[in-house]
């Protein structure tokens, strides 16, 4: 594909936008087409990482111009024009872009998020530890099948040796107690 020169672009644009202005419909038409294809390309280059933008980005521009088509001067160059009026919304879009950026933390494996999460699962195990220690082992051995590893109360009972029964008296005693436990500590 051969690009044509940027004087030739600048000349067809010019040529159309005008006539458009003048009353031309199919003329202002083929303008806004031609001049999307241009800052498509224009706007891609600069929004690079953010492709899905350009899109959005490209229609602002073509609303934008067509508002403010009055303001255009003819002795001036048209893609000069259109471009600032382009990098007005890619500002735009890029301050947007930065202010909703700047309210996400970035969440890698060496952050220090995740790095508290896991001394604090290791802390609440070390606490969890020393309460069930302090219950005796009727109770504990049933708490630590059934509610820490998910076990059932007739696995409970045929590994602990004590009755389904029993295995449900320690449970229910032992987080009793535990309850006393944590609510005189706090």
């Amino acid at each position: 594909m051969t690009s044509r020169p940027a004087s030739d672009v600048e000349a067809q644009l010019r040529a159309l936008f005008l006539r458009g202005l003048d009353g031309d419909a199919a003329a202002y038409h083929a303008f806004l087409v031609r001049l999307g294809a241009h800052l498509r390309a224009f706007l891609a280059r600069r929004l690079y990482g953010w492709p899905d933008e350009v899109e959005d980005v490209v229609q602002e521009c073509l609303l934008a111009m067509h508002n403010v088509r009055h303001t255009y001067q003819p002795d001036q160059p048209l893609t000069a024009w259109a471009h600032a009026i382009a990098r007005h919304k890619l500002v735009d879009v890029l301050r947007a872009k930065s202010a909703r950026e700047s309210l996400h933390d970035p969440l890698d494996d060496e952050t220090a998020l995740f790095a508290a999460s896991e001394t604090d699962a290791s802390d609440a195990r070390r606490d969890l530890d020393g309460l069930l220690d302090t219950l005796p082992e009727k109770q504990r051995a049933p708490i630590r099948c059934v509610k820490l590893q998910g076990l059932s109360v007739a696995e409970t009972a045929r590994i602990t040796g004590l009755s389904e029964s029993a295995v449900k008296v320690g449970i229910h005693r032992g987080l009793k107690a535990l309850a006393k436990l944590v609510g005189a500590a706090a």
